[in-house]
């Protein structure tokens, strides 16, 4: 993986070049962008989650930058499926140039327009399905099916004149899949027969041995502990995890319990899912969740957003005692999802949270009520294998995935020159047959906060992740111009830091006198001196607390 930041040289005629702008070191936002002879084509532009490190922050997005000049160069944006790491961040993309055609199949088209809906922007749309193929300029694209956790799922092999490209999307090779639908290994054999110049593979799980255990296992776990719950039952998940949520409502149909919708995406894509067929929903077997809280408790299971800890989702409000329905003595919560690395504390925070208030929690680590959407390693053999790629970049998932896919790829014959251990930013050119990496870009996070998309930067969020965790001094000193003495003040005030002021008189002699000596050697500038202040007091609070707080002196001239 190449550390120096270094531009590539200008793309040459026929040469397919690849630049991975999310989703390479992490769980998220994954986007590619490949290019030749002057188009791009764009697959998938998802979003990441933000860490406790990263407060206040709503979404990160990838980083647009080496297309946003060139935006009437990308001739669509083709979508692997619809799930938020891959198709999150479209609506920030289609802010730029709204009339980029979206491609993807009719489930993963029908997530993005309620979600760009809601940022009123009307798509151009083009609706794919597996077998289908279709000219995009210089790309030739063929659609193949794909199992996931999510239905409709589609990899994408790209044709052009530089070689033939197969970008896998998220995968699995469930072989009994809830609906049917197999990822098609005949289609890769068929495209292994032409012969593969690049392949780029889910990598997620290819530190996992074995198998991804079958999604079908699963009904019967939930189905049992519903059966064993004597109150009401909460299940949280992805909100636009179908087969979960068939899952669900089959089992509680079963028990003879209604169920409620939690969450807005939950209620919205489920809606989606429905309408569209891809979810079945018995007569009468939903109910909307102001009329299920006069159900009683052994009649009602609420489906509700939550499963990653996410602060203000369902199921943390629930953990807080800040949403309507209050977890008690004798409920079931059940985790029916996965941990995304880097939200283990706010899940775990929220179990404790749960078990507190006296309910049972049922998740993965004490109860088979997930499985993985992602190819373990012995699936990735098997595509190995089956497709005899000449080139091989990993790509979606952090370091140790990708590596961990390198070594499969490697163990299975593919030589170590021809894989590609890529990052973010990472410039890749196929040309006559070989992958070869040609250049990096400096890319970095592109936070949403609020309205605010681009504007907060990572000291901003230093900043408040010392004011969170050290606190915030101010001081105020009004000083003569002339002689530098002190005329009112200093006057300190801290939050997050001391129960009473006080704690900062033995320091304000020392501020004087720092003061004094300043302007007795020439200081004047009320910035300088402001620097004299700050200087004083922190290696004062950092010699006697051992803590850093953020400090803010002010030094008026009067």
């Amino acid at each position: 993986m190449p550390n120096d930041i270094y531009d590539p040289p200008a793309l040459e005629a026929g040469t397919l070049r690849i630049i991975p702008l999310g989703g390479l070191g992490e769980i998220g936002r994954n986007m590619a962008v490949y290019e030749i002879n002057g188009k791009l084509l764009v697959v998938d532009c998802g979003v990441l989650f933000p860490e406790e490190t990263q407060p206040g922050v709503d979404l990160i997005l990838p980083d647009f930058s080496p297309i946003k000049d060139r935006l009437d160069d990308v001739l669509a944006v083709v979508l692997t499926h619809g799930h938020e790491d891959h198709i999150g961040a479209v609506p920030y993309l289609l802010r730029l140039r709204q009339d980029i055609p979206l491609v993807g199949s009719a489930l993963t088209l029908a997530l993005v327009e309620a979600k760009l809906k809601e940022h009123r922007i009307q798509p151009y749309t083009f609706t794919v399905k597996e077998g289908q193929r279709e000219q995009f300029g210089p790309f030739d694209l063929e659609f193949i099916a794909v199992n996931h956790s999510i239905p409709d799922a589609l990899a994408i092999a790209i044709r052009t004149e530089a070689g033939l490209v197969l970008h896998t999307g998220d995968f699995k090779m469930d072989q009994l899949p809830l609906d049917g639908r197999i990822t098609d290994l005949r289609a890769f054999a068929r495209l292994g027969e032409e012969g593969i110049d690049l392949f780029l593979p889910d990598s997620t799980n290819a530190d996992v041995p074995g198998f991804t255990p079958l999604e079908k296992d699963i009904g019967p776990v939930l189905e049992s502990v519903i059966h064993r719950s004597k109150r009401r039952v909460i299940v949280a998940s992805f909100s636009s995890h179908v087969h979960r949520v068939q899952q669900v409502l089959d089992a509680a149909a079963a028990n003879g319990r209604r169920v409620a919708l939690l969450g807005r995406s939950m209620v919205r894509n489920m809606g989606i899912a429905a309408d569209m067929g891809y979810l079945n929903v018995p007569d009468g077997l939903l109910i909307d969740y102001k009329k299920a809280v006069d159900l009683p408790d052994d009649q009602v299971v609420y489906m509700s957003t939550g499963s990653q800890g996410e602060p203000m989702a369902v199921l943390a409000r629930m953990a807080n005692l800040e949403h309507q329905i209050e977890i008690g003595a004798g409920d079931t919560v059940i985790l029916a999802s996965s941990l995304i690395p880097g939200n283990e504390n706010a899940v775990y925070r929220v179990i404790d949270g749960l078990t507190k208030l006296g309910a049972n929690v049922v998740h993965k680590g004490n109860a088979k009520v997930h499985v993985s959407g992602h190819a373990a390693a012995g699936e990735l053999l098997y595509c190995y294998n089956i497709l005899k790629p000449k080139n091989v970049m990993p790509v979606h998932g952090e370091y140790r995935h990708l590596f961990a896919n390198a070594k499969l790829a490697m163990e299975t014959g593919v030589p170590r020159e021809n894989t590609v251990l890529a990052d973010d930013g990472t410039v890749v050119d196929l040309r006559n047959g070989v992958a070869k990496i040609v250049g990096q870009l400096d890319l970095g996070f592109v936070y949403v906060d609020g309205a605010a998309v681009g504007q907060i930067t990572d000291n901003d969020l230093k900043d408040r992740r010392i004011l969170a965790e050290e606190g915030f001094i101010s001081i105020i000193v009004v000083v003569d111009a002339a002689t530098g003495r002190i005329i009112v003040g200093p006057e300190i005030h801290a939050k997050g830091f001391a129960e009473n002021d006080s704690v900062f008189d033995e320091i304000k002699p020392d501020i004087a006198k720092a003061l004094a000596d300043a302007a007795a050697n020439g200081t004047r500038d009320s910035h300088a001196l402001s620097q004299v202040v700050r200087r004083t007091v922190g290696q004062w609070v950092n010699k006697g607390y051992r803590r850093r707080p953020m400090i803010v002196p002010l030094v008026i001239e009067a």
